[in-house]
C-alpha cells in the first residue's frame, strides 16, 4: 500500500497535549505526519517547550516514533508504525535570530512557513492588503534553511512572497497545506502562477481537507479531488501531495481564533465553524482515487512519494 504522507496537522499548542489522537491516521502501509509546533503568537521559548513535551510524548507511545532522516519514515512506516516531525506556521518562533533555525532542525523542525497570514519581518501574508513580498532579512532565513535542511513552505505567505520562496530557495520550495485559487477563491489559495514556481523548484502543493479551503466550507473528498485535478493538469502529477491540516481540538483552535484575532480574518469564519476532513476519511483517499480510476503510480506519487522525494533532496543541508 502507497505510503501516507500528511505534511501538516495540529495537536493543541499547550504542552500537556496528548499525542494519542495522531494515532487515527493508522493505517496498513504507515504513514508520516508533520505536527505544527507554533505560529505567530508564539516565541523561541514557547516553540522549544512544544516540541520538548511533544517529542517526549511520542518516544513514550508505542505507535508512534521519532523521524531524524528519511531513511527512519522508510522503517517505520513499513512497520505499520507513524512517523512523526514538525514544522513552524511562521519565523516569528525564530526570535529574529537565525541560529536558532539550526536548533530547531536538531529538534525535528523540517518545515517552515515566513508568515502566518499577516506581514512580519520575513515578508508579507495572504491577508495582508499590502504584498511587499520576501524581505532581505527573509531571504537570509531562506538560505539558512537551505543550509540546516529545512524546507521553505509558503502556505499563509502573500502571494509575491511565495513566489520569492521559490526564486531564492536552492532546494525545492513547498506549499504544505493550500488549496488551488482557481477552483475555490480563498485568500488562503494559490494562484496557479504560485503552484508553478513551486513546481520549477522540484516542490509539491499540498492539497488541504480544510473546509473553507476546499469550498464553502466543504470537507469532502470530492472536493478535495477537485483541487487534486486542477494542480496536477497545471503542474503535473509529481508535484502534487495532500496534507490534512487537521484540528484535534476544534474547540482549541476556535479560542485560538478568539484569543488572537489580528491573525484571522471573515474569510476563516463566514460559514460558521470551521469544519474539518477527520482523520478517518483522509487515510481513504487513496481507495477513492483508485474508484476514480487513477493509476496506482499516480495515487502513489500523491499520497507520499512526492512529498518523500522533497524530503530525501532538502533534509540534508548543505553544510
Amino acid at each position: 500500500m502507497a505510503l501516507l504522507w500528511d505534511q501538516h496537522a495540529c495537536l493543541p499548542l499547550k504542552v500537556d497535549a496528548d499525542v494519542a489522537p495522531l494515532t487515527r491516521f493508522q493505517r496498513p502501509g504507515g504513514a508520516f505526519v508533520s505536527v505544527n509546533v507554533g505560529y505567530s503568537p508564539q516565541s523561541f521559548a514557547d516553540s522549544v517547550a512544544l516540541l520538548t513535551h511533544f517529542r517526549s510524548a511520542v518516544e513514550d507511545h508505542p505507535g508512534l516514533e521519532l523521524v531524524a532522516g528519511v531513511d527512519d519514515v522508510d522503517r517505520i512506516t513499513a512497520a505499520g508504525r507513524i512517523a512523526v516531525v514538525f514544522d513552524l506556521e511562521d519565523s516569528h518562533p525564530l526570535d529574529d535570530d537565525l541560529d536558532n533555525l539550526a536548533t530547531l532542525a536538531g529538534l525535528g523542525v523540517r518545515t517552515l512557513l515566513p508568515t502566518y497570514n499577516h506581514a512580519n519581518r520575513a515578508g508579507s501574508g495572504c491577508l495582508d492588503v499590502h504584498d511587499g513580498g520576501l524581505t532581505p532579512w527573509g531571504e537570509a532565513m531562506v538560505a539558512e534553511m537551505n543550509a540546516v535542511g529545512m524546507v521553505a513552505d509558503g502556505s499563509h505567505c502573500s502571494r509575491r512572497t511565495g513566489l520569492d520562496l521559490c526564486r531564492v530557495s536552492n532546494k525545492p520550495v513547498v506549499y504544505s497545506h493550500s488549496c488551488m485559487a482557481a477552483v475555490w477563491d480563498h485568500p488562503r489559495n494559490i494562484t496557479d502562477d504560485q503552484a508553478r514556481a513551486c513546481a520549477d523548484t522540484g516542490g509539491v502543493v499540498g492539497i488541504t481537507g480544510v473546509g473553507i479551503f476546499l469550498g464553502p466550507n466543504t470537507p469532502t473528498l470530492e472536493a478535495m479531488q477537485r483541487h487534486l485535478d486542477h494542480a496536477i493538469d497545471l503542474v503535473g502529477i509529481d508535484h502534487v501531495g495532500v496534507s490534512s491540516d487537521h484540528s484535534f481540538d476544534h474547540a482549541d483552535f476556535n479560542d485560538e481564533m478568539s484569543r488572537n484575532p489580528k491573525c484571522f480574518d471573515d474569510s476563516y469564519t463566514r460559514w460558521g465553524p470551521i469544519q474539518w476532513m477527520p482523520p478517518e476519511t483522509f487515510i481513504t483517499l487513496g481507495e477513492h482515487l483508485h474508484g476514480q480510476g487513477w493509476a496506482d503510480r499516480d495515487i502513489q506519487a500523491v499520497l507520499g512519494g512526492n512529498f518523500h522525494r522533497v524530503a530525501t533532496q532538502a533534509w540534508s543541508g548543505t553544510r
